[in-house]
């Protein structure tokens, strides 16, 4: 079972993650974002010890459709995404995504 938390992003980013002892973390400069970033996610998506990616809501922007498909649809391991237009109904589905029920279903 995958229990490894993984941060993919800027170096400001995962400084927070890293100093909270994340040990797994992918550092992609703003300006290569555009060139890098595909290969950083695919390389958390691809590690089976990791769990948990966690990445930055903007970053998705930046992703390859086929990369971005499978950070939306990944469940093992679970994509969150931080920050920027995150609001409650992302993380709703998120949590959904994640463990197969709606917590908040009315």
């Amino acid at each position: 079972m995958s229990q490894e938390i993984a941060v993919v992003g800027s170096p400001d980013f995962t400084a927070g993650f890293r100093l909270a002892g994340v040990r797994r973390f992918e550092n992609v400069q703003d300006g290569e974002r555009a060139e890098r970033l595909d290969d950083a996610v695919t390389s958390v998506l691809d590690d089976a010890g990791v769990g948990i990616v966690v990445m930055h809501d903007e970053d998705i922007e930046y992703l390859s459709r086929t990369v971005r498909q499978r950070v939306e649809t990944s469940v093992e391991p679970v994509v969150v995404t931080l920050g920027g237009g995150t609001g409650s109904g992302n993380l709703r589905e998120q949590i959904k995504r994640a463990i197969g029920i709606d917590l908040m279903e009315e």
